[in-house]
């Protein structure tokens, strides 16, 4: 038998073992030995991850959380999502649309309102970029923000969606926030914050899309440019000053949409920094924001960026909020 061959015969044995315990864990939970149960399946973790059954493990405790779940049994499947982040942590699984899945499933089904969904996704976004400086996977950002945005969490959704490539999906939660949230002189106010913390975050492609969908499918914005409101006909001059790059235009723009800007004292921030990362404007020498506001609000500019980008956003260490 060829390794190939073998490596997928053992692959079968070995889902036919996990299916075999499970139907006996299921058995178990189905007759309402919650802790019995809850204590067999951390038995049969840690006996898997001492023989190096990695995908084993994981795949047990996730259909083991599922499960808990369906018995609205959160502690234990909380418990059990845990582990499936452990086994993911101390092995070298790849990142994979699949597992990020599955880890927002997890999510979804957690208490809104628990400790443990924060710890978990904590988690969960560090693992999925290696533990490195960055905030998350970008496919596990936009699949959390999904959860989100049907819990109509409209504002732990937005966070997600900007370190997602998903501009077009934001745009559609925006307009659901705006109209549900918002009053109607504040239309323009949502999508002009989106699409500068996309710009600094140097996503400029999601910057345009969400522009484009907000203003196309909202219901109380006129079919545009120009625009009735001047901070859209801003953003939109503003996107097509990024592509092209010259600091005189921008410089210009901003001068003449002041009133605008100034409704948000933010807005200054944001294109202090669009300035330093698409127009060569030089950082500021003021120094940043100090205490736990400053270490939030540079943690919040470590992630979406390409490797030049962080290195950029490095240098300039002018921070911005994002939340």
């Amino acid at each position: 038998m060829s390794d190939p061959e073998s490596l997928r015969c053992s692959s079968v044995r070995n889902r036919g073992g996990v299916q075999r315990v499970e139907g006996k864990l299921r058995a178990s939970v189905e007759r309402g030995d919650y802790y019995e149960a809850h204590q067999m399946y951390r038995t049969l973790f840690f006996r898997y991850m001492s023989q190096a059954k990695h995908a084993e493990a994981r795949e047990l405790m996730y259909r083991g959380a599922l499960l808990f779940f369906s018995h609205n049994q959160q502690n234990s499947a909380a418990d059990l999502s845990m582990l499936v982040l452990e086994v993911l942590e101390k092995s070298d699984a790849k990142v994979e649309d699949e597992i990020l899945e599955h880890l927002a499933k997890l999510f979804s089904l957690m208490d809104q309102n628990s400790p443990e969904r924060a710890a978990f996704v904590s988690r969960a976004l560090k693992w999925s970029t290696g533990g490195s400086s960055k905030l998350g996977h970008p496919k596990l950002h936009q699949l959390l923000a999904l959860t989100l945005w049907k819990e109509q969490n409209y504002s732990e959704s937005r966070y997600h969606f900007l370190h997602s490539s998903d501009g077009e999906g934001c745009a559609q939660m925006l307009v659901e926030y705006s109209a549900s949230r918002g009053y109607r002189n504040e239309v323009d106010l949502f999508v002009a914050q989106a699409v500068l913390q996309f710009l600094c975050l140097k996503n400029k492609s999601s910057a345009s899309v969400v522009f484009s969908t907000y203003t196309e499918k909202h219901p109380s914005i006129q079919k545009g440019p120009p625009f009735v409101q001047p901070l859209l006909n801003f953003i939109w001059f503003l996107l097509l000053a990024v592509d092209g790059g010259k600091l005189t235009v921008f410089t210009v723009l901003c001068e003449q949409y002041q009133p605008s800007l100034k409704r948000d004292p933010m807005y200054n921030e944001y294109l202090d920094r669009i300035g330093q990362l698409f127009f060569g404007v030089p950082p500021k020498q003021s120094p940043s924001y100090g205490g736990l506001l400053g270490n939030l609000l540079n943690s919040l500019m470590g992630s979406g960026e390409d490797d030049d980008g962080v290195e950029e956003a490095q240098e300039d260490s002018s921070p911005i909020e994002l939340d």
